[in-house]
């Protein structure tokens, strides 16, 4: 299972002119003390007070449906990619090196003439071949064939690793097919709901218009499209149900998986994804997949039809001609609250990151990441395991023998920075002069095939699951490793220019959330060497849930927008990761500092509270309502303020820093108060 710092948008790094030369970029601030707004007591509202001026002065871009830290440094990224791919296109240079395959990619994007021009002709084939579907065993022939483009219809199907053999890949069934983002969003009754389902109906008619469905037979196919979706979205687990490793964990053999699934024959689907003899996989969702089955049994082939086109055209809108497009961002508009689409070089930068990432990683790291940028954030990651080694030691309520299993697992963390010793091999992706959505496809199939002959082989442990210009950081608690890319390691994060105190409570609270993963509610249930076991004393597992409830109590009654809560116990393995992540990182300031001169106060803050102040001001980020909501009911991780505020609260070293007494908004009850790292 893979923790990822944030999501919500992934921030991946993108670009914005045609020419290598760049202006000089003004240096970034290693504290912005004009972000302040001192009429607000810092043991009242930190967040308010550490980022009031900036919200106060901020807005957020039309076509983003969020702006903050993150958005700024992924914004500064885009100029330099950019220009590596504006470059890549104009001069290629030899046909099947990745510059020339990341220049045509690009260049075939940014041709809006020909897709205007093209319409949905470059689907046609698909579209006819979907249409002329007529019997169930076509119909499992037709999810098949879109799996393998990367079309997600009816369930899930890919590999990955074994979470209880760690070293061995293998493939998993899981559920999916959905169009809205979440299975929720079909199953609650709420007011709002039932509006943006009737709104999602009305997008999905609209589309199949765009294909030339009269009205009438659009709007019953959109009601098909809807029953058949929900009856998949009822089956799914919930995001919640989805955080216990446990419950998306049922091994089994392929027998096995025929009496589960009888309705669906396995033999050719397996056969048609060219993976030969399989001697045993994960079910992730048994009883999703026994749904699953059922209404593949007993829909229409008429209904099964609609899906499959809708299905298909959905995921080729954003590249399709302009009435297609617009359309797509107009019902993305009710997700997010964006007022108005990217232009299109922003849009054909992140499809070729997509697509390519990992060669549009090379260039940028060749570009813009040095050997000492690296040796200093792996000296960085070294002190804070050093300080997170001290904590293990030292937390009271656990006994010898799971911290000795503890301890182990730290010590095998794997550390990666900046980007891989080995990098992915495209030479049998083809891009083609066009159209562009057959070069989504066609890099969308390389993927699929590439994960695919993973099943049944040894796990490559070099791979990486995010590119080097990413703005974001993961743990994986199968790989029991710590990541942090090139595009990260920058300011805000980590400024050269910056004091220990900012450093630390920027990108070094960063690398501490991502190490406590291995120890927050999901990631304490993997060993050493990355497979889901028990190494806990019962007695230490029922002090840790314990305390994990206090937490899961805690955000439960934070509100996020309106009158919307979060959801504690979605958000409970991000919101101990920061807890235990800014008490780590904290602790290793103090190291750093220890044995020196007493550092003066800086801008009239002391180190002790330059780095909560780091900390606040690399969080701060402004929300559209829309993106609010929809991130409470997807996003694990906690809205902005409580990112800040909530971990903050439970910290005596924060409130010994600004003098914070019992009783203040910003000082937790010892009763309530959350530690556990």
């Amino acid at each position: 299972m893979t923790h990822r710092f944030r999501i919500g948008f992934v921030v991946t790094a993108m670009l914005c002119s045609s020419s290598l030369a760049r202006p000089q970029e003004p240096a970034v601030k290693p504290f912005d003390k004009t972000a302040l707004d001192t009429t607000c007591a810092p043991c009242k509202d930190f967040f308010q007070f550490s980022n009031g001026g900036w919200l106060k002065r901020t807005e957020i871009p039309a076509a983003y449906s969020s702006w903050g830290s993150f958005s700024e440094l992924d914004d500064r990224n885009k100029k330099v990619l950019h220009a590596i791919v504006d470059d890549a296109a104009a001069s290629p240079g030899a046909p099947g090196t990745n510059r020339y395959k990341l220049g045509l990619f690009y260049a075939t994007c940014m041709d809006s003439a020909r897709a205007e021009a093209d319409g949905p002709r470059p689907i046609a084939d698909e579209l006819a071949r979907i249409s002329g579907v007529q019997t169930p065993a076509e119909v499992q022939a037709g999810i098949a064939r879109l799996h393998a483009m990367g079309v997600g219809v009816g369930f899930r199907f890919g590999s990955q690793q074994d979470f209880k053999n760690s070293t061995r890949v293998i493939a998993v069934i899981d559920q999916g097919g959905l169009g809205l983002p979440d299975r929720d969003y079909y199953t609650k009754t709420d007011s709002a709901s039932v509006k943006l389902r009737a709104s999602y109906q009305q997008h999905v008619m609209h589309t199949l218009m765009l294909l030339g469905d009269p009205p009438s037979v659009a709007e019953f196919e959109a009601q098909r499209i809807l029953a058949l979706e929900t009856a998949l979205a009822r089956a799914s687990l919930t995001r919640v149900e989805r955080r216990n490793p446990d419950s998306v964990y049922h091994k089994m053999t392929v027998t096995e998986l025929k009496a589960l699934a009888p309705d669906i024959d396995w033999s050719a689907y397996l056969a048609s994804a060219n993976l030969g003899e399989v001697a045993d996989l994960n079910v992730a969702t048994p009883n999703f997949l026994k749904a699953a089955d059922s209404v593949i049994a007993k829909t229409s082939i008429l209904d099964w039809r609609s899906y499959l086109r809708w299905h298909l055209v959905s995921d080729a809108s954003p590249w399709l001609s302009s009435a297609f497009v617009d359309e797509d961002f107009r019902f993305n508009q009710l997700l997010t609250g964006a007022k108005e689409l990217f232009p299109r070089w922003r849009r054909c930068l992140d499809e070729t990151n997509a697509g390519l990432g990992e060669a549009l990683g090379q260039a940028y790291v060749e570009k813009t990441f040095t050997p000492q940028v690296k040796a200093r954030a792996l000296a960085m990651v070294q002190n804070l395991a050093a300080a997170l080694r001290d904590r293990l030691n030292a937390v009271p309520w656990m006994q010898p023998a799971t911290r000795t299993q503890a301890l182990a697992k730290l010590d095998a963390f794997t550390r990666k920075i900046g980007y891989p010793d080995k990098w992915r091999d495209y030479s049998a992706l083809e891009i083609r002069q066009g159209p562009f959505v057959q070069n989504v496809l066609a890099a969308n199939q390389f993927e699929v095939r590439r994960r695919l002959n993973q099943i049944g082989k040894p796990v490559d442990r070099t791979e990486w699951r995010m590119t080097p210009p990413t703005v974001n950081a993961y743990y994986s608690s199968s790989l029991n490793e710590i990541v942090f890319p090139a595009g990260i390691l920058q300011p805000p994060f980590f400024n050269p220019d910056a004091d220990d105190a900012i450093n630390y409570g920027g990108m070094g609270a960063v690398i501490g959330h991502e190490m406590t993963h291995g120890f927050d509610d999901q990631g304490r249930k993997f060993d050493a060497q990355g497979n889901l076991k028990e190494w806990w004393t019962e007695a230490d597992a029922k002090q840790y849930t314990g305390r994990a409830d206090l937490v899961v109590t805690q955000f439960d009654n934070y509100i996020a927008v309106d009158s919307l809560r979060l959801n504690g116990k979605l958000t409970l393995g991000e919101n101990i990761a920061d807890l235990g992540g800014l008490r780590i990182a904290y602790a290793a300031l103090q190291k750093a500092m220890a044995g020196k001169p007493r550092p003066r106060p800086i801008d009239g803050f002391t180190p002790e509270q330059r780095f909560f102040l780091g900390w606040a001001q690399v969080w701060r980020q402004e929300n559209r309502p829309e993106t609010a909501r929809l991130r409470v009911a997807t996003d694990p991780h906690s809205s902005p303020k409580w990112r800040i505020n909530g971990p903050l609260s439970n910290l005596p070293e924060f409130a010994k820093a600004f003098g914070c007494k019992a009783g203040d908004e910003m000082v937790r009850a010892d009763s309530v108060r959350a530690e556990i790292w």
